[in-house]
C-alpha cells in the first residue's frame, strides 16, 4: 500500500505492506507491493499500473498516492505520463494492468455505465479551460448541475453566482468564452469543475501560457479552493515556482515510474532527473506562501437541496 513520508523521514503504509527505495536524498522513489486491504490515507491510489502508447511504456510499475484533502502536484517532461495520469484516474484511459483506485474503488473494473457515479466525486480544470464556446460563460458553469442534478433553475442560478464570485468573477454571467481573457478563460472554468461539489479535482496544467499576475491568481484560487473545501487537489504543471509554494506532495514522473516527497525533499534530491527538471523548469525566484488577495476568496460550501 502506498505510504506517505513523515516529517521525521520515516515512511508510514496506509495499510498495507511498502517496500520504498530511497535515493539518497530526500526524494522516495516508490515501488510498492499491496498486501491488504485500502486504508483511507489516501484517497486516490494507483497500484503497479502498467500503460503502453504507441510501443511506448508509458507507465512501467507506477504505484503512488494523492493524500485526501490535499494538494499534489505532478511534474515531468513532455511525454511523461502527466495527462495519462489525469484520463487514467477519471477513468477516460485504463492502464494495461494494475488498478486505479478511488475512495477504495478498483475503477479498471467497472464498466462505463458504472463510471458514472465515480465521476459524480471527480470534477476536472482542462487544459485551456475547454469552455463552450457558443455558451455564456452562465451557461458554461450551469451545464453540469443541468446534466447532473435535478437543481431548479433558482437554485442552479444561486450557485453558478456563488461559484463565479468565489473565483473572482461576479459580472460576467452573459458574455461568451471569446470576450474574456486567458486567465478568466481559466477561472471560470474552475468555477464550472467545482460547481457540483466534487471530493477531487483534477486540473491540467492551469498555468500554461498564463502571465505572472493571473498564475498567482489561479494559484491562489486553488489553495483556497483545498484549505476552504477541503478538496482533494491533483494538479499537472511545469510551473515550478507555483509548485512549490503550493503543492503538499510532489509525484515526479520519469522513465514509466515516480519519484515522491514533499517540495523539501525534491529540491534537496541527488537524482539528476529532478535536479535538472527543477533547474531548467523554473521560471521565476520561489517565493514563500502568501494570503490569497481580497476578492479570491472562496465562500464556504453550503449545503445544497434537490428540487
Amino acid at each position: 500500500m502506498p505510504g506517505v513520508r513523515l516529517p521525521d523521514g520515516r515512511f508510514r503504509a496506509a495499510g498495507g505492506r511498502a517496500n520504498f527505495t530511497d535515493d539518497g536524498g530526500g526524494g522516495a522513489k516508490v515501488a510498492i507491493s499491496m498486501s491488504s486491504a485500502e486504508g483511507d490515507e489516501f484517497r486516490v491510489l494507483l497500484d503497479d499500473v502498467r500503460f503502453q502508447q504507441g510501443g511506448h511504456a508509458v507507465f512501467d510499475g507506477l504505484s503512488c498516492g494523492f493524500p485526501r484533502g490535499k494538494i499534489t502536484v505532478v511534474l515531468g517532461a513532455s511525454g511523461a505520463g502527466k495527462s495519462t495520469l489525469l484520463r487514467m484516474i477519471g477513468g477516460l484511459t485504463r492502464p494495461d494492468s494494475g488498478r486505479v483506485l478511488i475512495a477504495g474503488q478498483d475503477i479498471t473494473e467497472l464498466s462505463e455505465t458504472e463510471l458514472f457515479s465515480v465521476r459524480d466525486r471527480l470534477g476536472m480544470l482542462f487544459q485551456g479551460g475547454a469552455l463552450l464556446d457558443s455558451l455564456t460563460i452562465f451557461e458554461n458553469v450551469a451545464l453540469p448541475l443541468r446534466e447532473h442534478t435535478r437543481l431548479s433553475d433558482p437554485d442552479i442560478a444561486d450557485e453558478v453566482r456563488r461559484r463565479l464570485e468565489a473565483v473572482g468573477l461576479p459580472d460576467v454571467d452573459d458574455l461568451l468564452p471569446g470576450q474574456l481573457s486567458g486567465g478568466m478563460k481559466r477561472r471560470a472554468a474552475l468555477a464550472r469543475a467545482v460547481v457540483t461539489d466534487p471530493e477531487i479535482v483534477l486540473v491540467d496544467e492551469p498555468f500554461s501560457g498564463l502571465d505572472p499576475v493571473n498564475v498567482r491568481r489561479i494559484e491562489n484560487v486553488l489553495v483556497d479552493l483545498n484549505r476552504r473545501l477541503g478538496i482533494t487537489l491533483i494538479v499537472t504543471s511545469h510551473h515550478i515556482a507555483s509548485t512549490l509554494r503550493m503543492a503538499y506532495r510532489m509525484l515526479f514522473l520519469a522513465d514509466g515510474s515516480a519519484i515522491y516527497g514533499k517540495p523539501d525533499d525534491l529540491l534537496k534530491s541527488s537524482d539528476l532527473r529532478v535536479t535538472e527538471f527543477l533547474s531548467a523548469e523554473t521560471q521565476e525566484t520561489w517565493q514563500p506562501k502568501s494570503p490569497t488577495p481580497p476578492g479570491l476568496r472562496l465562500a464556504s460550501r453550503a449545503p445544497r437541496g434537490a428540487a
